[in-house]
């Protein structure tokens, strides 16, 4: 009795001390609103949504893994005579970066797990990134009011190529010493600036004292701190603008339905971060990843065989090799268009175009209304083959990172096999974009066939005559519903009489190769009215659902 007595008045002043402190923070800061609009906030409860939370948890297992190699590893480009414990390397001269990469992958408990678990989720986070944006442009909802947010996307991915290029680069080993050597080169091939900025980076000619250093600080510090500010910002604006859903009955475009925070989300989030941290655990002990002791430290004299950078820029490695040797001497300077054409121009053209694209769109649609329903691809055919075609121009770029090893394994010349990727680097993603436009084109006719004649039901039947048949029975409402409920422009009209700006144009041309080609679905007047409803602009802000 004593002891149940005691338990009882440590319960009541815990729980005193909780409400006391609660009410001293909730009088300086706005803790009791902000929780009561969290704890509202209506979470998509489709499984295309996880790809973010992918990401977000493999962020998670970076940084908590990141913490760990940090008490351990040694930025210094100082050389030392190596006398660890793993002797294929005792006596080899090294810089104190790759001597402590080894000690942590040899001597340190679990060291070797924990660096594998950080490279794998680096490539599932940056993998993460990659699909979810991809789910964002074919689904539409990069759309108003959420093209804030698809920049805050890009820029993630945009500094978590960087941050994942200064972490491959720390071990100082033979391979990402090499691809410091290119990096040294991209930086030196920008004309006019490229040298004095190559030796202000490296602290002098190649490889200097200090790059390793600042590549760490910008690995530990500044690229994770960029990283955070802006999971937050993009987090905070999920929140405030609310998700997008596929259309369904009861989700219409003014509407954000899914499953409350508390509980369901939380228990089901919650087991999925254990789930990625579980993976990526199996991952780090069972499938080896970046054997830096099979490599042995940089010299600049060797390159090691078989050399390639990770994926998400071995596109950069590629499209150096594919590039024609073009150069140009002016005055006795060398601009290297060989380089400077495919490792700085490219990633600019293509980052400018995924930052402008949402803006580009607006300006083609001429739509300038809010959107909360997900497109299904099949009814953008332009834009779900643009996508296409941008994944499949990548994949060449990154296949050419490796022609070497592609043409030591068909047995032909590297010449010609460069020439096969240069040329399928012009014809492929054309063909991908004119065969998904025509897949998508595909689809939508299906979808029209079942709405006219209703699903097949399995059953064959024979009539008098020996003919066979198969019967159709009507789908069910909420098939029928997923269907119809579509938003797909019209292309804009011009006028018939009177000059044109060559603006405008080339505005209604560009609309009427996004929007020209569509398969009409049949619908009643009166479905007509319920889809033009539904898929109307929401209210004002203040006065959106939940």
């Amino acid at each position: 009795m004593p002891l149940r007595r005691r338990k009882a008045r440590l319960k009541a002043r815990a729980e005193d001390a909780a409400v006391r402190g609660f009410t001293a923070v909730d009088g300086r800061l706005p803790v009791a609103e902000l929780a009561r609009q969290l704890l509202r906030k209506a979470f998509p409860d489709h499984w295309s949504f996880l790809l973010g939370e992918v990401a977000l948890y493999s962020f998670v297992v970076l940084i908590l893994t990141g913490i760990y190699l940090t008490l351990f590893f040694d930025p210094s480009m100082v050389e030392t005579v190596y006398t660890g414990p793993y002797e294929p390397l005792v006596g080899q001269r090294m810089t104190q970066a790759y001597t402590t990469t080894l000690t942590i992958s040899f001597a340190v408990r679990g060291g070797l797990l924990i660096r594998q678990i950080h490279h794998w989720a680096a490539l599932v986070f940056l993998a993460a990134i990659a699909v979810h944006m991809l789910r964002i442009l074919f689904t539409g909802a990069f759309r108003k009011p959420r093209e804030g947010n698809w920049i805050v996307g890009v820029s993630l991915f945009l500094l978590a190529l960087l941050e994942g290029f200064a972490g491959y680069s720390l071990p100082d080993d033979l391979l990402s010493g090499t691809g410091l050597r290119t990096a040294a080169t991209i930086v030196g091939s920008i004309p006019l600036v490229g040298t004095n900025l190559e030796m202000a980076i490296f602290g002098g000619q190649f490889p200097g004292m200090v790059i390793i250093p600042r590549l760490y600080i910008v690995h530990v510090l500044l690229v994770p701190g960029l990283l955070v500010a802006l999971i937050a910002a993009h987090l905070f604006l999920i929140v405030y603008l609310k998700h997008t859903h596929w259309a369904a009955q009861g989700k219409t475009n003014k509407n954000a339905v899914g499953q409350p925070m508390f509980p369901q989300f939380t228990a089901k989030t919650t087991g999925f971060f254990l789930i990625v941290f579980g993976v990526l655990t199996l991952m780090g002990g069972l499938a080896q990843i970046n054997p830096v002791w099979n490599y042995g430290p940089y010299r600049g004299d060797q390159v090691s065989g078989d050399a390639q950078p990770d994926w998400y820029v071995g596109f950069l490695e590629g499209a150096m090799r594919l590039m024609p040797p073009w150069e140009t001497n002016i005055a006795g300077h060398t601009i290297m268009w060989n380089v400077f054409i495919p490792a700085v121009a490219l990633p600019g053209v293509v980052f400018t175009i995924l930052f402008l694209y949402p803006f580009f769109e607006k300006w083609v649609t001429g739509d300038r209304s809010e959107h909360h329903l997900c497109d299904r691809p099949r009814n953008r055919p332009a834009r779900t083959g643009l996508g296409v075609a941008a994944v499949v121009f990548y994949a060449v770029l990154l296949a050419a990172g490796g022609n070497d090893v592609l043409a030591f394994s068909f047995r032909v010349s590297v010449n010609t096999m460069t020439w096969i990727l240069r040329i399928s680097l012009v014809l492929a993603p054309l063909l991908a974009f004119a065969v998904t436009k025509r897949l998508c084109l595909a689809l939508q006719v299906r979808d029209r066939r079942l709405l006219t004649e209703g699903e097949e039901s399995g059953q064959v039947t024979q009539s008098p005559y020996g003919e066979l048949g198969e019967s159709h029975r009507d789908l069910d409402p909420a098939a029928r519903y997923r269907l119809l409920m579509r938003e797909v422009p019209k292309p804009l009209e011009l006028p018939e009489e009177g000059p044109l700006p060559r603006r405008r144009r080339l505005r209604a041309a560009l609309s009427s190769w996004y929007y020209g080609d569509r398969v009409d679905l049949p619908a009643t007047d009166e479905q007509r009215s319920v889809i033009a409803e539904r898929t109307a602009p929401p209210e004002p802000v203040g006065d959106r659902q939940e």
